[in-house]
């Protein structure tokens, strides 16, 4: 009885935090339509038919469905050319192609927003006594720096400039906050950046790792002179199906050149088996604006409800969305953990398992994380996680189904009131 009793306080808390946020889904409603409506059309501009289904084995030559995979992305993205591949492992992986493609000895690389995401620091080579140093860009001869954050919230936009050096080849923006609580990038915020270095040299290449951001916005970052853009399909664009893999778009001569990081030179990207992935990763793209719909929902319902409980969220549930990412701050290790449990407890997945705080490759920190995914590591799928460090933050993100996301927090509400 006092369980209903907890269970029914919880569902009208969450109801209540609905009906006052309910305006705010008319916009995310308008940017799915609009996204949808710019996917379908590459659909058919492309002739998108049973035939790019099919899979080559072997070598991969002459794979119609690949390279009409490349083009739909391209044109998506409003990009010369696309590579589209299960065979990036990861987000990191694609992203360090793209780093490790372009940038040479002598060059340097400039980090716009503050310190990227944990997992690039080995690619990067900031520790060097760590054992990866010597595969990293710095043990290379890439020179690396970047534009402290103002407040450890915002861009400082003037300063970017005093950075800059006549070397300086490549500048990195992550759209994203990863495990931070800065802000995270609009894309007016981003053009806003590529004006100011290509200002200075029109010749830098402005590279966005644009992962948790796609489709959160009408517009993307290669729409506003981003020179590449990276990301995976197991979060936005691969619409919740799609079992590995990432993406790359923007110039095409750039895009060769990370794809003979990816593959070897002289094959490039006219090489590498589909693994039969075409199809899925096709009909995940059509269902990405849809499915990026759903969480931002999912995230501004998060934010609502804990905000009303008297949390302190990131961002606040009426801020203009330009990734997937929620933050709530508990302030301590044991509110973090209690909130992963009640996610991994309203898994479709693994729903009997207790996430507890542990080591994870390429993070200094332990980490928990909860999310019972149909596909492993699946972010946009509804997950949540965090650094065992202050402030315990937890990062929760995805959501296949907005009812999934707002059953998951009337069972996490039960646990806080």
């Amino acid at each position: 009885m006092e369980e209903n009793l907890k269970r029914e306080k919880a569902r009208q808390i969450v109801n209540e935090a609905q009906k006052q946020i309910e305006p705010l889904f008319k916009t995310i409603d308008e940017i799915a339509e609009y996204n949808q409506e710019k996917v379908l059309k590459a659909f058919q501009k492309n002739k998108i038919g049973e035939e790019h289904f099919y899979t080559v084995t072997g070598y991969g030559h002459d794979d119609l469905g690949r390279e009409a995979l490349d083009k739909v992305f391209a044109d998506v993205f409003n990009a010369e050319a696309a590579i589209v591949r299960p065979h990036f492992v990861s987000g990191t992986h694609t992203i360090a192609c793209a780093l490790f493609g372009v940038l040479r000895p002598g060059d340097a690389l400039l980090s716009i927003a503050g310190a990227p995401y944990d997992t690039l620091d080995e690619i990067i080579g900031k520790n060097e006594n760590h054992e990866f140093y010597n595969c990293s860009l710095k043990a290379m001869g890439v020179d690396y720096d970047e534009v402290p954050l103002v407040n450890d919230l915002d861009v400082d936009f003037d300063a970017i400039p005093k950075y800059i050096k006549p070397n300086t080849k490549m500048v990195t923006i992550q759209r994203s906050r990863g495990y931070s609580l800065r802000n995270s990038l609009t894309v007016n915020d981003i053009e806003r950046i590529i004006k100011i270095v290509k200002g200075v040299n029109p010749d830098i290449v402005c590279f966005v790792d644009n992962c948790y951001g796609e489709f959160t916005q009408k517009l993307e970052p290669t729409d506003v002179g981003a020179d590449i853009i990276a990301g995976s399909l197991i979060k936005n664009p691969g619409g919740g199906i799609v079992e590995a893999g990432g993406y790359l778009a923007g110039k095409k001569d750039l895009i060769e050149m990370c794809a003979r990081r990816l593959t070897a030179p002289g094959i490039g990207t006219e090489g590498g088996a589909m693994f039969n992935q075409t199809r899925v990763m096709l009909q995940g793209f059509f269902m990405a604006p849809g499915v990026v719909s759903y969480a931002l929902k999912g995230a501004i319902l998060a934010a609502k409800v804990f905000e009303n409980a008297g949390f302190k969220t990131h961002p606040s549930s009426d801020c203009t969305r330009c990734d997937l990412i929620q933050t709530i701050k508990f302030e301590e290790q044991k509110a973090q953990e209690a909130f992963c449990r009640v996610v991994q407890k309203y898994s479709p997945v693994e729903s009997y398992l207790t996430p507890i705080p542990d080591g994870v490759p390429g993070y200094e920190d332990k980490l928990i994380m909860a999310g019972g995914s149909f596909i492993e590591g699946s972010t946009i799928e509804l997950s949540a996680d965090g650094p065992c460090r202050p402030p315990y933050a937890v990062y929760m993100q995805g959501g296949l189904s907005y009812f999934h996301v707002k059953l998951a927090l009337i069972g996490i509400m039960e646990e806080f009131v």
